[in-house]
């Protein structure tokens, strides 16, 4: 941890998101050891994912904004409120916008119509909700460069290390619907990983951004949240729940949720 906060909070960044990638690479190499994924334990999976991104919402995003807003003599809920809804609003219009498909509702392509391929728009279903995750881990680093108490590094490798480990169901979450859509299993396992990659991106904008405008340190974290909300509240757990097996993606979803916790308190 040491070695890590001695270094510029966008390297930080990009060795954390790199990490989070790299569990999504782990989890679609999953693909050349199975070629089904029981619909219970694909439910689980999202339910899990859905748990973690909740807790980090609130512990790793909203909680340091509300508190940080509150240092700076704002008016404590009024920043995190605006970058809440504004998260929550990027995210619907590049949904709207981005061609892409449910791993849970195959036959209901969303976004402008295009000729993509299925396996095109299944990847870009979990790449769009990739987006906050890393952006998420970038603004942490940054604000842990920014000396406020609210923000810590051992808070931004917690967060990480939560979106990390929710990647690894996740990557396998793609990479084997891919295999069963027909693609080889070295394919499968590339557009898997490649899902992951947009990851390091937006955590070196993200980083990069709150460190040259820290007043927006507040409105960057709480745009994170608000954007993951949208992800859990749209595509993780309506997909968790469409094949009714409803029990294992609430198990799955209270699990994440109290390892998330557990991450953030514990390590925070």
């Amino acid at each position: 941890m040491d070695t890590l906060a001695g270094l510029n909070p966008v390297i930080q960044a990009l060795i954390a998101t790199g990490f989070t990638w790299f569990m999504t690479a782990l989890g679609s190499a999953m693909v050349f050891f199975f070629k089904s994924i029981k619909r219970k334990v694909l439910d689980t999976m999202l339910g899990f994912a859905a748990g973690v991104m909740i807790a980090a919402s609130f512990w790793s995003l909203l909680a340091p904004a509300i508190e940080m807003s509150e240092a700076a003599g704002n008016i404590k809920w009024f920043p995190p409120l605006i970058g809440f809804l504004a998260g929550g609003i990027f995210l619907k219009l590049t949904d709207t916008l981005m061609p892409h498909l449910h791993i849970g509702m195959p036959e209901k392509p969303e976004g402008i119509k295009t000729d993509w391929k299925r396996s095109i728009l299944l990847v870009a279903a979990i790449t769009l909700h990739n987006i906050p995750e890393g952006l998420a881990v970038g603004v942490a680093f940054g604000a842990a460069a920014s000396g406020l108490p609210s923000a810590s590094i051992a808070g931004a490798i917690s967060l990480a290390v939560g979106m990390g480990i929710q990647n690894f169901p996740e990557g396998s979450a793609v990479s084997i619907p891919l295999r069963r859509e027909g693609l080889s299993r070295r394919k499968s396992f590339l557009y898997g990983q490649m899902s992951g990659l947009v990851e390091p991106v937006a955590g070196v904008i993200g980083a990069a951004a709150v460190m040259v405008m820290q007043p927006l340190l507040p409105y960057a974290l709480s745009f994170a949240a608000g954007a993951m909300i949208y992800v859990v509240v749209e595509e993780l757990i309506p997909e968790a729940q469409s094949s009714g097996s409803s029990d294992n993606a609430t198990m799955g979803t209270l699990f994440g949720f109290a390892i998330m916790m557990l991450l953030d308190v514990a390590l925070g």
